[in-house]
């Protein structure tokens, strides 16, 4: 006999054989043994967590001829015709390859007769959110008013693509992700029925990859135990398997990170990728434990949450204490759109490797987490400064801080009324600020576009105060664009300046460089203009 898969082989046949679904598997079982049986079911929730062999023990215990305390015998025709796949009265239709109208006419035609043996024909219809619209309005009548001895099961995994039309005809039951807990004892206890020895700490690890799914759990197993089949299954082996890694490394991967050393960060990427780890494996399971770190600190109600050991508990909650939370969520939303993106990538390693450049070196970005790990960094950078003996001031004039330099030398900002007064004769002085007192008339009058991309704009002067500057930040590439790549942009700014001012303007559009981004650059911006109030 050709081998037969741990899931199949393992398929719950009774109801207190169903694993994590008590709160489905309890009220079935009453309504077996008081006959409150319903004429529509509908089973939702993820892949892996029973819907199926819950319906099919269901349809044996309607159709049992010798029913136990609301369980099917497992030992009459009935049962044994339904588990073989037999039976004419259970009827399996797959609705993602039959969904079209004439599938269900012929489903109506079929419910006119009557079972030949037992009490109900059940149809189980999976994935029935694959039907399309007319077929579910073909069913509608006949689910809402089948005859007396119909039962119809619907399983699917996306409840909310179901009309509510659908919904309201049937008993709901939503199948619950497993905890990894019951699925590990499981394991276990199917393990010790295949005499195959394994690891506790192997089990454990498979049972938080399968993701709540006992079916993908046993798949997993089995691929395990083909590897390595007549050998001891330990952890090393099931990590070597399911081509992913120790937790461990995680740990290391994240001190490196916070300690900014992208060339030891690099160096693990190299190992990772040697040993032929999946890309997308490598980031979620890292997601995870960053997530974890980030529950464990918010106390014990969070911790519930985690499904780790009570030794696992332990290190996440030492790790947790030298992480800050703002750190823990910039890292986590950076993986996040980088687990989004690496599925469609062709050269992953050099996403991962990017994106972990940018955690390491949070002045990559230019958000405000970026700015509070920044912050940090140069805390840090500080302690360790005042710890070593070396004055603050001694270090930023020697250049061994360029951050403690920058906070250390800061200048008075001289008043650009001042500057203007200075550089440029009363009349000029007079004129310019009369331009920038219209300023923001000018860009009340322009289009959304136009103030938006202006919101960052610097207004400034030419060294020969003949013409107006407006000036870009370096990063922003796009509202700079708007106006640099389209000229007649810069033309409607100019015409408007115009008219307002009453007098012709030159005007200058331009991304700041380190010419004109220095101290002796008068920012007319700055220049704060008494209120005008009009009766």
């Amino acid at each position: 006999m050709s081998y037969m898969a741990l899931y199949r082989k393992f398929r719950p046949t009774r109801f207190s054989e169903v694993k994590g679904q008590d709160h489905i598997v309890k009220t079935l079982e009453n309504q077996m043994r008081t006959g409150r049986i319903g004429h529509a079911y509908l089973f939702c929730g993820t892949r892996g967590t029973g819907k199926t062999t819950v319906a099919k023990i269901l349809a044996k215990a309607v159709n049992c001829e010798h029913p136990v305390d609301g369980e099917p015998c497992g030992e009459c025709e009935v049962c044994k015709a339904i588990a073989e796949g037999s039976s004419m009265n259970v009827i399996e239709i797959d609705a993602a390859s039959n969904n079209g109208v004439d599938n269900i006419r012929e489903i109506k035609e079929q419910v006119q007769y009557s079972p030949a043996t037992g009490k109900y024909k059940v149809y189980i219809i999976d994935e029935v959110h694959m039907l399309s619209i007319g077929a579910f309005n073909a069913l509608l009548k006949t689910l809402e008013e089948p005859p007396e001895y119909v039962i119809f099961i619907l399983a699917t995994t996306e409840v909310h693509k179901i009309p509510i039309t659908i919904l309201s005809r049937c008993q709901r039951y939503d199948f619950h992700r497993i905890t990894a807990a019951t699925i590990k004892k499981q394991l276990k206890d199917l393990m010790e029925q295949e005499q195959v020895d394994t690891e506790d700490k192997a089990l454990e690890y498979v049972a938080r990859m399968a993701d709540g799914s006992m079916r993908d759990a046993l798949s997993l197993l089995d691929q395990c135990i083909a590897f390595y089949l007549g050998e001891k299954l330990t952890y090393d082996n099931v990590l070597e398997v399911l081509g992913t890694v120790d937790i461990q490394v995680y740990s290391d991967l994240l001190d490196m990170i916070l300690s900014q050393d992208i060339n030891r960060v690099m160096d693990l990427l190299e190992d990772v990728a040697r040993q032929g780890r999946e890309w997308s494996q490598f980031i979620t399971d890292f997601l995870w434990y960053l997530r974890n770190l980030l529950l464990v600190g918010q106390g014990n109600a969070a911790e519930e949450a985690l499904e780790v050991s009570t030794d696992q508990l332990k290190l996440l909650q030492e790790k947790a204490q030298q992480v800050e939370e703002n750190t823990l969520i910039r890292y986590i939303r950076i993986l996040s759109e980088l687990l989004e993106r690496i599925r469609y990538a062709t050269s992953k390693r050099v996403l991962v490797e990017v994106e972990m450049m940018k955690m390491c070196r949070p002045q990559m970005e230019a958000d405000t987490n970026s700015l509070a790990d920044r912050v940090r960094q140069l805390e840090q950078q500080l302690e360790k400064l005042l710890q070593s003996g070396i004055p603050v001031q001694q270090a930023a004039l020697t250049g061994q801080n360029q951050a403690a330099m920058q906070s250390a030398e800061v200048k008075p900002e001289q008043d650009p009324v001042e500057q203007l007064n200075e550089k440029f004769p009363p009349a000029k002085v007079e004129e310019l600020m009369e331009l920038v007192d219209h300023w923001r008339d000018v860009k009340r009058n322009l289009s959304p576009q136009m103030k938006y991309c202006l919101q960052r704009a610097t207004l400034s002067v030419n060294d020969e105060g003949t013409a107006l500057r407006v000036l870009f930040p370096k990063e922003m590439n796009v509202e700079s664009g708007y106006f640099l790549e389209e000229p007649e942009r810069i033309e409607r700014l100019k015409q408007e300046l115009s008219r307002q001012s009453g007098r012709d303007v030159e005007l200058e559009v331009s991304v700041m460089n380190k010419e004109n981004d220095d101290s002796d650059m008068i920012n007319l911006d700055c220049i704060h203009m008494d209120v005008k109030i009009e009766d």
